[in-house]
C-alpha cells in the first residue's frame, strides 16, 4: 500500500465495509469506481436497482447510497485514513452521487469518533422481532441525537400522542399498499423465500430475516408476507408501547437525502454500540400525504426521511450482500 495513495487492496476493503449499509428492501443500489493512482472513490446509484412504485423520486435510493458513503468513511477512519466527501459532484450525471477523497490521517485520534463505530458495521441488522417494554434511557437518546446532528440531520423523539399518530400512519400505509397491485408485486420481487443455510440471491430480504408475524398491530413492523406464502413463520406479541424516533432534515433535495442517509447510518451504528436493536420504518414515508403527516408539528424539521423503531430485543438476522466484484470497478 502506498503511504499517500489508496491502493487496490485498501479500496476493496473499504467497499467491503461500505456495502454493509442498509437500503430499502436490501436492494443495495450502489456502484463504486476507483481510478488507479488516484485519491478518490466515486459512488454511483445503480439505475437497475430502482423501485418505480415504492420510490419513484429515488429518495430511498439516495438514503441507501448515503448510508454506504458513511460506512466507507468509518472503514477509512479505522484504517487510519481521513475522508472528505463531495455530494453530487457532476451536474451532467445524476447517478454520480458522491466522491470520497482519502488522505492519510495526520491525527490518529480522529476527533469525530468514526473509527469507534467500525465494530458495529457487521453487528447492525434490522430486527423485526418483538422488543421489551424497557425504555431507552435519556443519555442514550442524547447520543443518538448528537449522531444525527454530526451529519447535518435531526433526530426527534416523539411524545406518546405523536407516536400513536405514527403507528396509525403505518396502518394507513399498509391499507394503501394492499390496494396497489403493482407495489405489492414490487415488494414481493425483493422478498426471497429461503432458509438461512440455502444458497440464494445476495440481495433482497430473505424469509428467515422477516421475524414472526405480529399478534395485533401494536408495533410498526412491515409485513413482507401478507398473503402467507412463506410457511412455518411463528406469531408473537410485540411491545405495546413501541419506541420510535424520527430522522429528518430542513430541506428535501437529493443532497439532503444523501446527508440523511449518512445520518441514519451513524444513528444505527451508535444505537448498535449502545446495545439497542433497531428497525428502520419507511412504509408511511413512501406515500407523500402520509409523509407530510409524519412531521413533528412546530419543529424545525421540514422533511422526514426515516422512522426508526428501537429498543431492547433480539438482534436481526444478517442478510446477503453482493460480492464486492459486482459493485466495484477499477479503471
Amino acid at each position: 500500500m502506498s503511504l499517500h495513495h489508496p491502493d487496490t487492496a485498501l479500496v476493496t476493503s473499504l467497499v467491503e465495509d461500505a456495502v454493509t449499509a442498509p437500503s430499502m428492501h436490501n436492494a443495495q443500489p450502489w456502484r463504486f469506481l476507483h481510478h488507479a493512482g488516484g485519491d478518490t472513490v466515486e459512488i454511483y446509484g445503480d439505475p437497475g436497482r430502482t423501485m418505480p412504485r415504492g420510490d419513484p423520486r429515488l429518495r430511498a435510493l439516495h438514503l441507501g447510497v448515503g448510508a454506504a458513503v458513511f460506512s466507507l468513511r468509518v472503514g477509512a477512519a479505522w484504517r487510519g485514513w481521513s475522508t472528505s466527501v463531495r455530494l453530487l459532484p457532476d451536474r451532467e450525471n445524476p447517478w454520480f452521487l458522491a466522491e470520497v477523497t482519502l488522505r492519510r490521517a495526520t491525527d490518529p485520534g480522529e476527533p469525530d469518533g468514526l473509527a469507534l463505530l467500525r465494530p458495529a458495521l457487521r453487528r447492525r441488522h434490522t430486527s423485526r422481532h418483538p422488543f421489551s417494554e424497557e425504555r431507552v434511557p435519556g443519555p442514550v437518546l442524547d447520543r443518538l441525537r448528537s449522531a444525527a446532528l454530526l451529519e447535518g440531520a435531526q433526530l426527534l423523539v416523539p411524545g406518546p400522542w405523536h407516536t400513536d399518530i405514527l403507528r396509525d400512519l403505518v396502518r394507513d400505509a399498509e391499507l394503501s399498499e394492499a390496494m396497489d397491485a403493482g407495489l405489492r408485486a414490487e415488494i414481493a420481487g425483493w422478498t426471497r423465500v429461503r432458509d438461512r443455510e440455502e444458497d440464494g440471491p445476495s440481495d433482497g430480504i430473505p424469509s428467515y430475516a422477516l421475524g414472526p408475524r405480529q399478534h395485533g398491530v401494536s408495533a410498526p413492523v412491515r409485513e413482507f408476507d401478507p398473503t402467507g406464502r412463506i410457511p412455518g413463520r411463528p406469531a408473537a406479541s410485540f411491545e405495546e408501547r413501541p419506541q420510535i424516533v424520527i430522522l429528518g432534515t430542513g430541506d428535501d433535495r437529493p443532497a439532503d437525502w444523501l446527508r440523511a442517509g449518512q445520518a441514519l447510518q451513524r444513528v444505527l451504528l451508535q444505537a448498535t454500540l449502545d446495545g439497542l436493536a433497531t428497525s428502520p420504518i419507511s412504509q408511511p414515508l413512501e406515500w407523500p400525504d402520509l409523509r407530510e403527516t409524519a412531521r413533528a408539528p412546530h419543529s424545525e424539521m421540514g422533511y422526514v426521511h426515516m422512522l426508526v423503531r428501537l429498543g431492547y430485543g433480539p438482534a436481526g438476522a444478517p442478510t446477503g450482500r453482493r460480492p464486492v466484484a459486482e459493485v466495484l470497478e477499477f479503471v
